[in-house]
Order: C-alpha cells, then structure tokens, then sequence
C-alpha cells in the first residue's frame, strides 16, 4: 500500500514537473528547432531588459492576498494587450499558462518558464480541452493558472469562459488585475493592440477583488460570472486608462 501510495505520488510530480520543463522538440525540422530556441531566447531577453527597467506601483494588493488565503490559489486573468508587462511583473510563481501544440506555442512555452512559469498543453488530439484538463489538474497539486482572458485570437477586451470554468472545477479564485504603463508602444496591426512598455517607464498594476464560482455552477452563474469578470476587468483597464492621463511625464 505504502508503494502505490509512493508510486502515485511519484506520478503526481512527474506530471507537474513536465509543465516547467522544456519539451522535447525532436519533432520538429532542424531549422525549427533553431527558430524556436532562437525566438525564446529573443522573447526572454528582450522582456527581461524592458521589463527590468520599468518603475512599478501596485493598486489592490490586499485582494491578491484575500484570493491566497485558506488554501486558495489565484487564476490570473487579464487581457492579451498587457502581456508583456505581466509575465515580467507575476514570475517566478510557478503560474501555469494555456500554450498551443504549435510552432508559436514551443517557444512561447519556452520563454514563459523562463520566467519561472510553467505550460499546460494538454494532447495533440485534444487540443484546448485537454490544455483546460491539465491545467485543472496542475491546479489541484499547488500550481495557481492564468489566462488572457480575451486570447488566443479575441475579440479584443471581450471576457471567454476560460477561467471561470477553471474557478469551477478547481474551487480556486479568478484574480482580474492590469498593467497600465505610462508610455509604451502600441503593436497597431496586431488584433489585441499589443502594449510595450518604454524603457525606465513608470507602471501600475491594478488588481481587482477575487470572483468565486460555485461548484454546483449552472449555465445562468457560469454567465453571470463571466459578465462579473468582464466588469471588473473594464473597471480596473479605466481606472489605468485615468492613471495615465494624470501622471506627469517623465
């Protein structure tokens, strides 16, 4: 008993170790093994050098710390435009991110733990369900989530069910928070309008109370908890939007 007991624990860390660790890329031509490792590299370094570089101030800490209490561990949920400003600002928290079994995908699995994140790609054959199931079970052995909430492909600023599926299944808190910077580039033939921040910019977070979804959710509360998600990520993306407005340039 005590070495099934050891063998599914054994398991158990097996598979939530797979999230932080690089994938196996022999399935890919030489030259895509070369541009993966090539854009994961190019990605890390240059989020590293701007993002290091940035001054940041936090608005709503105490709600990060109300969605860690008694056990609960927070799924991060924001939108794709302030990608870049997040993944600096939230690593080395081990939180695991939904990736695509994809040329796009391995590298971008890549830089993410590069920052101490981890991937849930699920199956090649069953694609974002099976992303949703691994990321529900890396969940429940410690590992907090979090979604562009607006991704992979939008509409821009509109809220998917992603993570109030997860807050279902899991009993964990959705956590909807921004990053608002002063100055930054705005990538305009992108679909989300992607922000990159300025160097040596100023930056605030903003961080909105945790949702909670029941277990015993129906269609009704799944809905009504996703229209409370998408208010609450409009009020904080405003309020950074009157931030920015009021600062004086630096």
């Amino acid at each position: 008993m005590v070495t099934e007991r050891n063998h599914v624990a054994e398991n158990r860390s097996s598979n939530v170790d797979r999230a932080y660790a690089f994938a196996d890329l022999s399935q890919y031509s030489f030259k895509d093994r070369l541009l993966i490792r090539v854009a994961d590299l190019a990605f890390f370094s240059f989020i590293s050098l701007i993002g290091s570089s940035v001054h940041y101030e936090v608005e709503g800490w105490e709600n990060f710390e109300a969605a860690s209490r008694d056990g609960h561990i927070p799924i991060y949920s924001f939108w794709h435009d302030c990608i870049f400003l997040s993944i600096y600002f939230w690593q080395r928290r081990r939180i695991v991110v939904m990736t695509s079994q994809s040329f796009d995908g391995e590298y971008i699995a890549r830089f993410i733990q590069r920052f101490g994140s981890g991937a849930a790609r699920g199956s090649s054959t069953r694609g974002a369900t099976g992303a949703m199931v691994e990321m529900v079970r890396l969940m429940r052995a410690g590992s907090p989530a979090a979604f562009t909430i607006d991704g992979p492909k939008g509409p821009r600023h509109v809220a998917k069910m992603g993570s109030v599926l997860l807050a279902k299944k899991t009993g964990h808190p959705i956590l909807p928070f921004t990053v608002a910077a002063k100055k930054f580039w705005e990538v305009k033939k992108s679909w989300d309008r992607a922000q990159v921040p300025k160097p040596f910019t100023h930056a605030r977070v903003l961080i909105a109370p945790p949702i909670y979804v029941p277990a015993d959710a129906g269609d009704e509360v799944l809905q009504a908890k996703r229209d409370e998600l998408q208010a609450a990520l409009d009020k904080v993306t405003a309020q950074g939007e009157i931030w920015r407005s009021a600062v004086s340039p630096s």
